[in-house]
């Protein structure tokens, strides 16, 4: 299982996403995810590890209109430090654990860890101090429709 994260230049976790498989398909997901978020502004610059599914992603989502083509793609093996040291965190619970041998568990467990952490990193939104307030951003986050 691969846990894909986009993460801004400040640190702050912006979505994630779990798939079975690192591939180009995984990373379309992903971005058209991102990009269909209405909080989140269009970014001039990704930059990502070395894997070949982002250009080839990148592409096709350009060549479809759903990414502007103005944006540049980085590649480089220390750039994305920011995103690896946000999957610390996850690394030492999931490890604690022995693993995650379900792809439905992970699901559930990394959705419920990164939410905690966008908590303690405190990008909820100040009117969250209500209860109610609080139970609708769990349940956007974790797509549960009441």
């Amino acid at each position: 299982m691969y846990l894909y994260r986009t993460v801004d230049s400040k640190g702050n976790t912006i979505d994630f996403y779990l798939s079975k498989d690192r591939n180009a398909i995984s990373v379309k997901c992903l971005f058209k995810k991102n990009l269909t978020s209405s909080y989140v502004s269009s970014p001039r610059v990704i930059t990502v590890d070395k894997s070949l599914a982002y250009p080839v992603a990148i592409q096709e989502l350009q060549e479809e209109k759903s990414m502007p083509s103005g944006m540049q793609l980085r590649q480089k093996k220390y750039l994305n430090n920011i995103v690896e040291q946000d999957h610390c965190f996850i690394k030492k619970r999931v490890r604690s654990m022995l693993g995650l041998k379900s792809f439905r568990t992970a699901t559930y467990i990394l959705s419920s860890i990164e939410a905690m952490h966008m908590i303690k990193k405190k990008q909820v939104h100040q009117g969250m101090k209500s209860a109610q307030n609080r139970k609708e951003f769990i349940d956007k986050l974790f797509g549960i429709v009441s």
